[in-house]
């Protein structure tokens, strides 16, 4: 057998839906030699990073770290460790990953309700609260930032109403976080995870996760073990804690990617970095429309970092996407689920934000559909 060809894939303009472009500072933290997962030196550089993820996170929360998997991990690890076989959740729904929730509350033996809205719609809090007054949950799990559908859900009324029921707030923000505001402590967070590869433009592999007093009182109050054996936290948390307990073999040039991504998220500063992806969002509607594409959020809902668009009549998916790839070496995302076929996701996250990606690919968009 030939020795396969050398590693020299093409470089690309990430504006899907992740990852996004991973910053030279980045890349060359991933460079860093490869010291012991239980090294003194990698151990304060995992303390570090927790410091800076509570900042980002804004929260207090001792138990904020990241769990060695992507953004679907973290969930996992959320519902996993909250959830015991005949307790009671409720899940909001409004795209794919309010599903995949829903998916692993059934796999932990839990009993589900649901709370839908249309695709491109957010959850409406009246039918949250219907649905809370109708039994006695342990928690409820939405989505801030639906990334298959371009939904910024707003979360303070659903967060009260759910803790004046005496359940847990569970919340993914694996497209939100770094590119819009997220409070964690402010909004009233138990346990909220991220990911890595979208506005904090590291490479994917990590899932930033935080668990609030009430969050980690549950977990300990558990009558069974977590269903997890690599994400129960009652054994993680004492690898990130003082007890440095081994767990696993963490992935240590992830956390060095992550660590330098935290740098530079807090080197430009949280509003700072919200207000450029706001920008960078404005100038792409501004091109777009003047296409003839739609937006399918209504503006105040529009996610800034994940623009969902409706293809112009007569505009073909995926020839027009291929062009991108192929003649721009632009990539944008296609629709999922109900929307498969119908709009483009086009991300611009972290370092893919920027005037300059949107002028690339509003230049080449018009020069394909109007040659």
């Amino acid at each position: 057998m030939p020795l396969p060809t050398e590693l020299n894939p093409t470089p690309r303009f990430l504006m899907g839906p992740g990852p996004s472009d991973v910053h030279p500072r980045v890349l060359r933290a991933m460079a860093t030699p490869v010291v012991g997962h239980l090294d003194p030196g990698f151990l304060q550089i995992m303390d570090e990073l927790k410091v800076m993820l509570r900042e980002v996170f804004r929260t207090s929360n001792e138990l904020t770290f990241a769990v060695s998997g992507t953004g679907s991990a973290g969930m996992e690890t959320c519902l996993v460790n909250l959830l015991e076989p005949g307790d009671e959740a409720v899940v909001c729904v409004h795209g794919v990953f309010g599903n995949r929730m829903a998916d692993i509350v059934e796999r932990c033996g839990a009993k589900l309700t649901r709370v839908d809205a249309p695709w491109g719609q957010p959850i409406d809090p009246a039918d949250v609260k219907k649905t809370l007054g109708r039994g006695h949950p342990k928690l409820v799990a939405i989505v801030h930032a639906e990334t298959s559908t371009g939904v910024l859900q707003p979360l303070e009324e659903i967060s009260c109403m759910t803790h004046e029921a005496g359940a847990l707030f569970v919340v993914d923000t694996v497209t939100s976080l770094g590119g819009t505001d997220v409070r964690v402590d402010d909004w009233g967070f138990d346990a909220v995870y991220s990911g890595t590869q979208k506005c904090l433009s590291a490479p994917p592999g990590l899932s930033p996760v935080s668990f609030s007093a009430r969050a980690i009182e549950a977990m300990e109050k558990r009558k069974s073990k977590a269903q997890s054996w690599y994400l129960d936290m009652s054994m993680v948390r004492k690898y990130w804690g003082a007890e440095r307990v081994y767990h696993h073999t963490a992935p240590i040039s992830s956390v060095y990617a992550l660590y330098e991504a935290l740098r530079l998220v807090l080197e430009e500063g949280l509003e700072a970095r919200f207000a450029r992806h706001q920008r960078s969002h404005e100038l792409l509607r501004e091109g777009l429309e003047e296409l003839g594409f739609e937006f399918i959020v209504q503006p105040e809902f529009r996610l800034p970092m994940l623009n969902a668009v409706r293809l112009p009549a007569g505009v073909e998916d995926v020839p027009t996407r291929r062009r991108l790839l192929q003649e721009y070496n632009i990539e944008v995302g296609a629709g999922l689920g109900e929307f498969a076929g119908r709009i483009w996701r086009i991300g611009l996250m972290g370092c893919s934000s920027t005037e300059n990606h949107v002028n690339l690919l509003t230049s080449a968009l018009r020069t394909i559909l109007h040659p």
